[in-house]
């Protein structure tokens, strides 16, 4: 059974893409803890991080290092942190997330709301940093 992220690489769902290559693709999260917060994924479906073969793990942190990195020069923040959870969809993603205190990498805290205006300009300046 196909993820909704399966869905969103096969463009049935929109998304507010920040960055992508032939393996994976980054987009901004609909449900952000904090502004900038970037969902990194590989493009073929898998459950568990920890059960990706070695390069296909070694790839995706890459590209999400190439991200973070964008996303520290177009969010004014400390750090970018990053967090694997994976219980919320069975495919793997890597949490993009700026971060001015460990509080802002908390996933109980009330979400942000912010507007379509809002979520393309924010992926649209990260886009324009990403050097893959």
């Amino acid at each position: 059974m196909a993820t909704i992220f399966s869905k969103i690489i096969a463009g049935e769902i929109p998304c507010y893409k920040v960055a992508e290559d032939d393996s994976h693709l980054a987009f901004l999260d609909v449900r952000p803890v904090k502004k900038g917060h970037v969902l990194a994924i590989p493009k073929q479906e898998m459950d568990y991080l920890f059960d990706m073969p070695e390069a296909e793990f070694l790839a995706l942190h890459n590209f999400a290092r190439k991200v973070g990195i964008a996303i520290k020069q177009v969010i004014p923040c400390k750090r970018v942190g990053t967090a694997v959870v994976g219980l919320e969809v069975p495919h793997v993603h890597i949490h993009l997330i700026p971060l001015d205190s460990i509080e802002d990498i908390s996933f109980t805290s009330p979400r942000l709301e912010c507007s379509a205006e809002e979520f393309q300009q924010v992926a649209a300046n990260i886009a324009r940093e990403v050097k893959l």
